[in-house]
């Protein structure tokens, strides 16, 4: 019987920071659990071509936007369950056995407990705040990984394909049908070390806001890259 799940890696220029995440889908591969890993570009000028081909990966060239890519990849997946990943999260070394106890015991989709690669207060806060978020408001972020089954993401419709809050928006109608999985997601601080911890905090919870009240994720993401 085929292993149950395909991993889909959403990748644009990410050649040079994808190494430890792909290192870390190994486990899964020993557990016997990973079907397929798929890598959906956005047009990058890099190497992740080739690095695909390295690690036995399918590739697929589609428009950029995450969500746009996400979905992509969701609709090629062979798997009968998917595990979405950003190209700079690394899973802990019990992931996989995580993975395989809801497989065997759930039917709802699964999330990865936040921390980041940069220590400190400010890192412990927001990843805090991010994991808070998650258990009693039901937002998880994608730098936390989706572990769904392919029935409950058809019946959800998927991600939609918007360039930004797409992760919002799955777990919205995912809603009463997540739960925390004990592994731990390790993201990137880059973006917050990048703008400061509190600017690009605040930039989140206002990005976050304003598409709850419907604005259009195509200005808010013209805002994201500013």
């Amino acid at each position: 019987m085929a292993a149950p799940v395909s991993i889909v890696i959403p990748t644009l220029n990410a050649a040079s920071k994808i190494a430890p995440t792909l290192a870390c889908l190994v486990a899964g591969v020993n557990a016997g659990i990973v079907r397929e890993l798929i890598i959906v570009d956005g047009g990058s000028h890099d190497d992740i071509a080739r690095i695909a081909a390295d690690v036995g990966a399918r590739l697929i060239i589609s428009e950029p936007g995450r969500g746009t890519q996400l979905r992509a990849g969701a609709n090629a997946a062979l798997g009968s369950w998917i595990i979405f990943l950003h190209a700079d999260t690394v899973l802990d070394d019990e992931w996989a056995q995580s993975v395989a106890l809801h497989l065997n015991n759930h039917t709802d989709a699964g999330y990865g407990r936040l921390t980041f690669d940069s220590g400190g207060l400010f890192a412990w806060l927001v990843s805090t705040g991010a994991n808070l978020r998650s258990r009693f408001f039901g937002l998880p972020y994608g730098d936390q990984g989706l572990l769904i089954s392919r029935t409950l993401y058809d019946d959800v419709g998927g991600y939609p394909d918007i360039p930004l809050m797409e992760d919002v928006a799955i777990a919205r109608t995912l809603r009463g049908k997540m739960r925390g999985l004990n592994m731990t997601a390790t993201t990137s601080a880059q973006r917050y070390q990048t703008l400061g911890w509190i600017k690009r905090s605040c930039k989140n919870l206002t990005l976050l806001v304003r598409f709850l009240m419907g604005t259009d994720p195509e200005k808010l993401a013209r805002a994201y890259r500013k």
